[in-house]
């Protein structure tokens, strides 16, 4: 599976940004997609994900100014509002690929370049 990543960039605080990832080549069934940012100096974190069925879940950090969607099973977006300059960070788009051929079923996990998210103050 190969993921391209757009949308980051810079922006001031309070600003908006969109970021896009678009999943291609998978084999099997796309299961949840989600978005991980690593900070400067830190761990990669958790943003958002998204299930097929497009139950969201969000750090709390998040919470109420990013909104993460699915155009369709091999798209996932999301939508950062209010942003703050602790939400500076490489942004990884994340994809969980599932074959149902086996039991248990196998699963596979992609992520795509990254992009960077700057929020000046």
């Amino acid at each position: 599976v190969q993921l391209q990543a757009s949308g980051g960039g810079l922006v001031q605080v309070g600003g908006s940004l969109r970021l896009s990832c678009a999943a291609s080549g998978s084999r099997f069934s796309i299961n949840g997609m989600g978005w991980y940012r690593q900070p400067p100096g830190k761990q990669r974190e958790l943003v958002a994900s998204i299930t097929n069925e497009g139950t969201p879940t969000y750090a709390d950090a998040v919470k109420g100014r990013f909104t993460i969607s699915r155009d369709n099973k091999n798209a996932v977006n999301l939508q950062m509002n209010s942003l703050k300059p602790e939400d500076t960070a490489v942004y990884f788009c994340n994809v969980e690929e599932v074959d149902h051929s086996y039991w248990p079923v196998r699963r596979y996990e992609y992520w795509g370049q990254g992009t960077q998210v700057t929020v000046s103050s």
